[in-house]
C-alpha cells in the first residue's frame, strides 16, 4: 500500500478491524517514513448495470446515491451511519438480485421506502426530485397522503 505522506510502496498493517458496514479497517505504518495512516478495504461483488429512465445504461455508482441522500437529508436529524447505512443496504441488495441489469426505479423504491422511515422531511424532499412532484399541489397532495397514513 503507498504511503500518503511520502509515496513508499511498502507498509505494515499494524491492526485490522471489521465495521458494521461490512468493511475492513486497516491502521498502517510507512516502513520509511513511519507515518501512520488507514486504510478501508470492501468486497466488490457483481452489482447490476443501472438501466436509466432514458433506456441508458451506467454502472451503480455508491458515491452519487450517498451524495442524493444526504442532500435529502442535510439539516435534519439523520445520523451519517444512518445514511451509510441505508446507501450499505441498497448496494447489498443488488449484489443479492443475482441480475446483470437492473431499472434505477428499484433503487429509488428502495431509498424512498427507508427515507419514509427515517425522516418525512428528508422524504418529502427527495420524493420531490424522485417522483416528480412537480409543483405545489403535488407536493402538498404528498405531504396530505403522509400526514393521512
Amino acid at each position: 500500500m503507498r504511503c500518503p505522506f511520502c509515496g513508499f510502496d511498502e507498509s505494515r498493517v499494524m491492526d485490522t478491524s471489521h465495521d458494521s458496514r461490512g468493511e475492513i479497517r486497516r491502521r498502517r505504518e510507512c516502513e520509511s517514513c513511519h507515518q501512520r495512516f488507514s486504510t478501508y478495504e470492501r468486497a466488490l461483488l457483481s452489482i447490476p448495470l443501472i438501466i436509466k429512465q432514458d433506456g441508458s445504461r451506467e454502472e451503480f455508482d455508491r458515491d452519487k446515491l450517498k451524495r442524493g441522500i444526504q442532500i435529502a437529508c442535510a439539516k435534519r436529524p439523520v445520523p451519517a451511519d444512518e445514511i451509510e447505512r441505508l446507501v450499505g443496504e441498497v448496494e447489498s441488495d443488488l449484489e443479492g438480485l443475482g441480475k446483470l441489469e437492473v431499472p434505477s426505479r428499484v433503487i429509488g423504491d428502495k431509498v424512498i421506502n427507508r427515507l419514509k422511515q427515517i425522516d418525512l422531511i428528508a422524504y418529502i424532499r427527495y420524493a420531490s426530485v424522485y417522483l416528480k412532484l412537480g409543483d405545489l399541489r403535488a407536493i402538498r397532495d404528498e405531504i396530505d397522503r403522509l400526514l393521512e397514513g
